[in-house]
């Protein structure tokens, strides 16, 4: 598998997430929002252009 193929196979990851039942609430919601949250943190610090990219809220140096 190459790079492009993976990065395609996370964003499918978090967009699966993204699109499972928004009508949740308490912790079924927290618990759902937090696997979106994992698959789309783990599909843009893979992606060069957005974990990398000075003056993005996900540079390593800019907190």
């Amino acid at each position: 598998m190459d790079i492009l193929d993976r990065l395609i196979e996370l964003q499918t990851e978090a967009d699966a997430e993204r699109a499972k039942p928004t009508r949740l609430d308490g912790a079924e919601h927290a618990a759902q929002w937090q696997c979106w949250f994992t698959a789309a943190e783990a599909s843009q610090t893979a992606s060069p252009s957005t974990s990398r990219k000075p003056g993005s809220a996900r540079h390593p140096d800019d907190g």
